[in-house]
């Protein structure tokens, strides 16, 4: 008999999403950054996390360069190790949210599938697809870990936007063009938006 048959979850025997949701006065949510490397979803989810720890809400970062250091740091970039990145990434972020916790992930999570894909995970209702809209002239630009500079020159294979295709959203639930804002109005921007959804 497989090992799988006798693994027995006991989540129905747990408190509750709800009774968390009640105790942190929020409701949980994950807000799905995505975009090109260099276009501020770090930054913003960074700014953002600290904008809602000062409002009283209790939030958790998930940020594609800390997850690929620890949990995922044996996968590479083909697509079907970004698949495996995101689905654990996803998995966390559902964990995070039966806990009650307002999760901010910022990851590239280059194409439709993959993201999709996330969405299945966590749950529809609870995935909510936050869009930042920065042209790759721009995220060229600001390159400040020499990324782009590197894949130009054949350094870096598979880069996002480069040699590795990225996907924008056709409908996000939220759309950011930081290439008209500063860090500080897009963080405003969103900070707004995610209050609207978890707010009690």
């Amino acid at each position: 008999m497989e090992i799988k048959n006798n693994i027995h979850p006991i989540f129905d025997r747990l408190l509750q999403r709800e009774d968390r949701e009640k105790r942190l006065e929020q409701r949980a949510k994950v807000f799905w950054l995505t975009g090109l490397s260099g276009s501020g979803k770090s930054t913003i989810a960074q700014g953002l996390e600290r904008k809602l720890y000062n409002a009283g809400f209790f939030a958790q970062v998930l940020d594609g360069d800390n997850i690929r250091s620890g949990i995922n740091n044996n996968l590479g970039f083909t697509i079907e190790d970004r698949k495996e990145n995101i689905r654990r990434i996803a998995e966390v972020a559902k964990l995070y949210l039966n806990s009650g916790i307002v999760t901010l992930n910022s990851f590239i999570s280059p194409t439709l599938e993959i993201r999709d894909f996330a969405r299945e995970i966590v749950g529809a209702n609870d995935f909510i697809e936050v869009y930042i809209n920065t042209p790759i002239e721009i995220c060229e630009k600001r390159d400040v870990k020499g990324l782009y500079k590197k894949a130009r020159s054949g350094q870096i294979k598979g880069f996002t936007g480069i040699d590795s295709p990225y996907e924008a959203p056709f409908n996000p639930d939220f759309e950011i063009k930081t290439n008209d804002m500063t860090i500080e109005e897009s963080v405003d921007q969103l900070y707004n938006f995610v209050i609207s959804k978890i707010r009690i």
